[in-house]
């Protein structure tokens, strides 16, 4: 899926979903540097967040946002009563409503989870320049996505640090050259423990990430390198490769964050600290580079790279990626509700953090996939594959066994 190269220059209008999350509240950060530098002219005319109200309140005023959109409904007055004047979109729709309603020209998608899909279709549908760093509007919908940002002349450009550094990578290279593209992965909290030990993994443990912060939802996924999956399926749909063509390292440092190796066995690599506000930079100034807003490289202080294979026996959920991308159709919005499902599930300690990947895998197998015809047939398998977790977590014991 390839970026076009009509720039960034002039006034540019921006829309944040997930304002009040880690991406958001970088995204914001980052516009701050480029206007204070007079690397861009970005205006913040919409934000959005699901219940985080008081943060959305503080960002609007420091924007002088006109329009925001609010998740639960339930705090919609008390938003308008802070912000009195500015328009309130509230309940299930409220980004997409946000999306539609406003005059924009570009959309930082950092929503978690599939509740930012309809927002991002439409916000395509609109010919936007999409900073895509929900990774599950691909996995669940790429079917849908990719013809349709060709046909709207819409931009998706990668904000996850593995994606964009891919991007980076490959330039204008086409895929032809490529022999394979690899994903790095921290390994998690988990890269050195026992598989009975890692089943057993609290919430706390599961929650402290050797090198990234991030928020919970994400947190997690890379403790069970669900995340990674993710990853593996996004990348197969943002650059039109095979599952055969993608592989995934581990590399504890998290310095390099991907890299490219061509069928001359020559390979690119895209380094740089761990901090999201330098992939994030990069999409809101493409294809133009600026001075960074973010931590510098300080190459006296690196002692040592490493790599090793991913255990796929430790951290099933990479095998499923690839069982996802051959399956098609409908396989990666159940792949990515149950996931969904489940990891809300041991956030709220009602299982312990080894049946997440198992659940998953169990919805895989319980739930037909289907043509991807329509954003509906989306939804109808995300809500099948929630509701199939849902009641298997009801049959579970408090030791995670039926």
């Amino acid at each position: 899926m390839k970026a076009n190269r009509q720039g960034n220059a002039g006034k540019r209008k921006l829309i944040v979903l997930g304002s009040s999350g880690s991406i958001g509240e970088n995204t914001l950060k980052v516009v701050e540097h480029l206007n204070a530098h007079d690397l861009a002219d970005i205006d913040v005319v919409g934000l959005a967040v699901g219940r985080r109200v008081d943060v959305l309140i503080e960002q609007a005023k420091r924007f002088g946002v006109k329009h925001v959109a609010v998740g639960d409904e339930s705090q919609v007055e008390a938003v308008k009563d802070a912000l009195p004047g500015i328009q309130v979109f509230g309940g299930e729709f409220a980004t997409k409503d946000l999306v539609e309603a406003v005059e924009a020209t570009d959309l930082a998608a950092a929503v978690v989870g599939s509740a930012g899909l309809p927002a991002t279709m439409a916000a395509i549908e609109r010919g936007m320049r999409i900073s895509l760093a929900n990774k599950e509007t691909l996995v669940a919908a790429g079917e849908l996505v990719s013809p349709l940002v060709r046909e709207h002349g819409a931009e998706l450009l990668p904000v996850d640090s593995e994606h964009s550094a891919i991007f980076q990578c490959l330039h204008d290279h086409p895929n032809r050259m490529v022999k394979r593209i690899v994903l790095t992965a921290s390994g998690g909290p988990f890269r050195t423990w026992e598989k009975e030990t890692i089943e057993a993994a609290t919430v706390e443990q599961a929650l402290k990430h050797p090198t990234w912060e991030m928020g919970q939802k994400i947190t997690i996924d890379s403790a069970s390198m669900m995340n990674k999956a993710l990853e593996i399926i996004e990348a197969h749909w943002l650059f039109d490769l095979p599952g055969e063509q993608i592989d995934v390292i581990v590399h504890p440092q998290s310095v390099i964050h991907s890299f490219v190796e061509f069928v001359d066995n020559s390979v690119l690599a895209q380094l740089g600290p761990p901090d999201m506000k330098t992939p994030i930079q990069y999409a809101l100034t493409y294809p133009e580079r600026g001075l960074g807003g973010s931590e510098k490289m300080d190459w006296r202080t690196l002692s040592q790279l490493t790599f090793e294979g991913p255990d796929v026996e430790r951290f099933g959920s990479l095998k499923l990626a690839y069982s996802v991308i051959e399956a098609g159709g409908t396989a990666g919005a159940i792949f990515n509700a149950a996931n969904e499902a489940a990891v809300a599930a041991f956030l709220g300690r009602q299982i312990p953090f080894g049946q997440i990947t198992r659940l998953v895998t169990e919805a895989l197998s319980a739930i037909e996939s289907k043509p991807v015809d329509s954003l509906e047939t989306v939804m109808e398998a995300d809500q099948k594959a929630r509701a199939y977790v849902d009641q298997q977590i009801g049959q579970y014991d408090a030791n995670g066994v039926l």
